[in-house]
């Protein structure tokens, strides 16, 4: 019996951390598209200059004969976006260690049906660039983002079952994590050998803290962005990278078991009410040991990488995302941009998203259904399941993060913007169209 009320509430305490989740993502999709609304009209606006220059700008950080010096772009795209993987890095390890790719049975579905929402984009893109030197962007329709994609959904009110909600986190998950590799392997340039041995070495000492124990935030800051942040910008494989990489070595065990914390605390808040004087207007030098005995407790019960996540999460989506967009979504609207929309990098980046995303998540979510692999998530249909592979081909920030990566020329990442912010409109209408109507009142 205590098991199952244990087992309740470890439930719902999962829900609710996913609940928060969600809604923090869902208003990061606002702010996004409120950030890039303002980038379009800045950038078509009689200040253009001063958009285009801003993002020109170049600071420098250094001393002595050690000088970084880079466009205000590349320090937020470089710098803010590592944070932002890093992030990124933490959601991965905890769905792998408690979430829904914990085990083969629950991670199969939402695991296939990202491989298929990531390959069929890319052949589609690959189909219209082949043989041309803009075929290096066959990566920037693979992303799905999911503030928006969550947006979309909470769009949609309570009509739509939390499984769904799962579901599609899950698959984001996956796909973030398919497209770092993809980062690592395919949009990485001139490899310095030994600036990439030394960040394995900064990666190695922070494993180390892990497996002895070291749960100091200060100590993986320092390690982390002092040195395999730093070695990776200097390697010359991406610094998002390093995010990733840094966030799979934070502390994910408690030290003190979740029971024993439960029976401590209510040691403690028995002695607590034995000291508890209602006369005095300020707590006594002994309820005050109490609470710090709690405190300490309480630090001792969660996790640094949870702690890490709730700290980092909010900043990411309302701060760094935005700017991001900001400085990357201005696209001139004018006579000379139509023919642009026909280029084969716009079409095959619309389509991919468009097209690729729903057709490769529909059918790769289908093989191992058919085979007995996997089954639908509670209260999923295949109407929802084609729905939601529509949303994820809204791609924008990855998207527009890879068309950064993979093009230096004007003309084809103007074409790439294009294409991801017409495919990712009409992609996300459609998904929500096709929800609104597969979900009925019965879903809920």
């Amino acid at each position: 019996m205590n098991s199952d009320i244990k087992n309740k509430t470890h439930r719902s305490t999962i829900v609710q951390s996913f609940l928060r989740f969600t809604k923090i993502e869902a208003s990061s999709g606002i702010l996004l598209l409120l950030a890039t609304g303002i980038a379009i009209f800045w950038a078509n606006s009689p200040w253009s200059e001063t958009y285009f220059g801003i993002w020109k700008t170049h600071m420098t950080i250094g001393f002595s004969d050690f000088v970084l010096s880079k466009p205000l772009l590349l320090w937020i795209n470089d710098g803010l976006m590592a944070l932002f993987f890093f992030v990124v890095g933490l959601e991965i390890k905890r769905e792998i260690i408690s979430g829904e790719l914990s085990s083969l049975k629950k991670a199969v579905l939402p695991v296939f049906a990202a491989i298929g929402g990531m390959v069929v984009p890319a052949i589609i893109y690959a189909a219209f660039n082949i043989s041309e030197p803009s075929a290096k962007g066959w990566g920037i329709p693979m992303a799905t983002d999911i503030a928006f994609s969550l947006g979309i959904l909470a769009m949609l009110g309570t009509r739509v079952p939390l499984s769904l909600k799962i579901f599609l986190t899950a698959l984001a998950i996956a796909d973030d994590l398919g497209a770092v590799i993809v980062i690592a392997l395919f949009y990485s340039s001139d490899i310095s050998l030994q600036n990439l041995l030394l960040g394995a070495i900064f990666l190695v000492v922070m494993l180390i803290g892990n497996f002895t124990g070291i749960r100091n935030k200060w100590f993986y800051a320092m390690v982390g962005i002092a040195g395999l942040w730093l070695a990776f910008l200097l390697s010359g494989v991406h610094a998002t990278v390093a995010g990733i990489l840094g966030a799979l070595t934070i502390p994910a065990r408690t030290r003190i078991h979740p029971e024993e914390y439960s029976q401590r605390i209510r040691s403690l808040m028995d002695k607590y009410h034995e000291v508890f004087n209602q006369k005095s207007k300020m707590p006594s030098h002994e309820q005050l040991s109490v609470i710090a005995t709690v405190k300490e407790n309480t630090k001792n019960a969660e996790t640094p990488l949870q702690s890490l996540e709730h700290t980092i999460h909010p900043w990411i989506t309302f701060l760094v995302m935005p700017i991001f967009a900001l400085a990357n979504a201005g696209i001139i609207l004018s006579p000379e941009a139509i023919p642009v929309a026909t280029h084969p990098v716009s079409i095959g980046v619309l389509l991919g998203l468009l097209v690729g995303k729903a057709a490769g998540i529909t059918f790769f979510s289908f093989i191992p259904y058919k085979l007995g692999f996997a089954s639908l998530p509670e209260k999923i249909k295949w109407a929802h399941i084609v729905g939601l592979g529509f949303i994820a081909g809204i791609g924008f920030t990855m998207s527009l993060f890879i068309s950064g990566l993979a093009f230096r020329n004007d003309e084809y990442l103007l074409a790439s913007k294009i294409g991801l912010l017409l495919g990712s409109l009409v992609s996300g209408i459609i998904g929500f169209v096709i929800l609104k109507i597969s979900l009925k009142p019965s879903d809920e």
